[in-house]
């Protein structure tokens, strides 16, 4: 990675589908979030509510980059970032509100974590709660248990150890980072060839955190950071879309875990347990809201850090 200490302008990609007012306290935040100065680019899926434009005119650091279409999170997130070979960016929700300091804090902790591709901040909901946003990647023995359990049994032990929400906040690697916010190293990204674009929503981030892990890279989760995320705009607009996008997306993720003749029975399990639970979401809220994560209030303070296991 390259050292956090430059003059040259941090691009910030956010991906923004009618995003509503909430667009101009996520600019306004960033202002105090970090010393360096910053390029925002809204990579815009087809905004018709105005807001964008609204931005691009307000704020004289604001770019607009309209993508054709609502192409997806991971496509467009690769065309905000296209065109940066090396260095440092970061993607977020345009929903997501910085705490003063956090992005230069991010660029501090990457600057310790030589090997680090992504860095993510602790996450709040509004209402003050840690949310679970560095979690281990899914496998089947946590997967099966969080999917099936975690809306009737948030304390479950397979929805607890699969999202690590009963540690204590640290800094330390993580299977994989929320989407919602993380610094990205470019080089690592695009080594990898950045999202998959095949993810329409939902397991783009893990499923890039899956390749990086895979060659050599860590996410690395900064809780000395700290963002608050409102988040279910788009669910609240299409509830139905999102749950059959959540879905397959995590058919399309588990599957290619499992490739190959030999378990095709296991995917076709897959993929009559996910649809199942799919239906289920569609009749009860209670089953689309999953696992509400635990009440918690502990958040790293800033600087604390242990040492970089790199070698």
């Amino acid at each position: 990675m390259q050292s956090a200490g430059t003059d040259a302008p941090l691009r910030v990609v956010a991906v923004t589908y009618s995003p509503g007012n909430a667009l101009f306290g996520f600019i306004e935040s960033l202002a105090a979030a970090t010393t360096r100065p910053v390029e925002i680019v809204l990579a815009d899926n087809g905004s018709t509510d105005g807001v964008p434009e609204r931005a691009v005119a307000r704020y004289r650091h604001v770019r607009l980059l309209r993508t054709g279409g609502n192409i997806g999170y991971g496509a467009a997130a690769n065309a905000g970032l296209a065109g940066l070979t090396s260095g440092y960016a970061l993607v977020a929700n345009p929903d997501v509100r910085f705490d003063p300091g956090s992005v230069d804090e991010l660029l501090r902790v990457a600057a310790r974590w030589p090997r680090a591709a992504t860095v993510g901040p602790a996450i709040r909901t509004p209402e003050g709660r840690l949310y679970p946003s560095a979690r281990d990647l899914p496998q089947l023995s946590t997967g099966v248990g969080h999917a099936l359990l975690g809306w009737a049994w948030p304390g479950n032990p397979w929805t607890g150890r699969y999202r690590r929400e009963r540690e204590v906040a640290r800094e330390r690697p993580a299977g994989w980072l929320s989407g919602s916010c993380f610094l990205v190293d470019l080089e690592a990204f695009w080594s990898v060839g950045g999202f998959d674009p095949g993810y329409f929503m939902y397991f783009e981030d893990v499923d890039l955190a899956a390749r990086l892990g895979r060659a050599g890279w860590l996410q690395v989760y900064a809780p000395s950071a700290v963002i608050v995320h409102e988040g279910g705009h788009a669910t609240r607009r299409d509830a139905h879309r999102m749950q059959r996008a959540h879905h397959t997306s995590a058919l399309r993720y588990l599957s290619r875990q499992y490739p190959g003749r030999r378990n095709a029975p296991l995917r076709a399990a897959l993929r009559a347990g996910l649809g199942a639970r799919m239906l289920g979401a569609y009749v009860s809220a209670r089953v689309a809201a999953g696992a509400a994560p635990r009440a918690r209030t502990d958040v790293l303070g800033t600087g604390a850090h242990p040492d970089d296991p790199k070698g």
